[in-house]
């Protein structure tokens, strides 16, 4: 009997000891663990609707950190290099969609007159003017705005709200020389690839989508010297991390280009998708995770 009880007590031993050989190896290898309560999704319902009330709040309610009166001085200041010299090359029968614009202030500074630009709002200046187009979920117009429409006209200068971008059809749409994306659908929406998918669907053969999103894994591997909470992470079909960036660089007739800014608040990724075909396929991911905020905490996972 004590032979017999030593034996188990041996198996036992060993295979505990396995079990922690196990872990080892799957953080080494950077995969996440699928602990039993990670197999129920999350409530992404409450999640939902605790995010549309940040879109839809006014006032002292709107939480801090939800801006929606950026100026065109602060996309210069966001967004890749060359944003700014691209906008300005604009002919007068290009377009612009800017994308989560809120009040619509970077076109409104695009429109003003040159004589009353401050040398800091000079992005994109040029004789001829694009046509833009201001989309927003919520209604955030101002009195400026109208004014400014009234006296450019529906043809130069539009503002879209009521719905996502996902709801919109190419035909209400057209196509787009340029798309730009500060803190916007790329940084909120729960459908990743989805959006990417669109914005590319609306952009012309050399037309370019200008975004950023913050808090996430670089591409230049330097987020893994600052021990951050990120935001937005995504991870292959087996549980490893993947930067949005090597994520994006398998989409079909793209040329991306990043740049990685481990020196901001958080680690964010300036990102450059220039469309060069038709024939766009993004990456489809899934869904893991989303927790309502300003920005929202996501994860994804590709499928494969």
């Amino acid at each position: 009997m004590r032979s017999v009880k030593r034996s188990v007590q041996g198996w036992q031993t060993v295979a505990a000891c396995l079990a922690i050989v196990i872990v080892i190896v799957v953080q080494a290898l950077g995969l996440r663990p699928s602990w039993p309560q990670e197999i129920s999704p999350p409530r992404l319902d409450e999640a939902f609707t605790k995010q549309e009330r940040i879109y839809r709040s006014r006032g002292a309610d709107v939480p801090t950190g939800y801006v929606t009166g950026r100026a065109l001085s602060d996309y210069a200041g966001l967004l890749p290099t060359g944003f700014c010299d691209t906008l300005g090359k604009l002919g007068s029968s290009d377009r612009w969609l800017d994308i989560g614009a809120g009040q619509g202030q970077a076109i409104l500074d695009y429109y003003a007159p040159d004589n009353n630009a401050a040398p800091a709002q000079t992005c994109g200046r040029s004789a001829a003017k694009a046509r833009a187009v201001a989309m927003s979920i919520e209604d955030r117009r101002t009195d400026k705005w109208r004014q400014q429409a009234a006296i450019l006209g529906d043809d130069r200068i539009r503002y879209l709200t009521g719905k996502p971008l996902r709801q919109y059809s190419s035909e209400e749409l057209g196509k787009f020389q340029i798309i730009t994306d500060v803190y916007g659908g790329f940084t909120y929406t729960e459908d990743l690839s989805q959006f990417v998918e669109k914005v590319l669907s609306l952009l012309a053969a050399g037309g370019v989508f200008y975004t950023l999103v913050p808090g996430v894994h670089l591409e230049d591997g330097k987020d893994k010297l600052l021990g951050t909470w990120y935001l937005t992470e995504l991870e292959n079909a087996i549980g490893r991390p993947e930067n949005v960036c090597s994520w994006l660089k398998k989409t079909a007739c793209v040329q991306v280009t990043c740049e990685s800014k481990s020196d901001w608040e958080r680690p964010t990724e300036l990102i450059n998708i220039r469309k060069v075909c038709s024939g766009v396929s993004v990456p489809a991911m899934k869904l893991l995770e989303y927790n309502a905020g300003v920005p929202p905490g996501r994860r994804f996972q590709l499928n494969q």
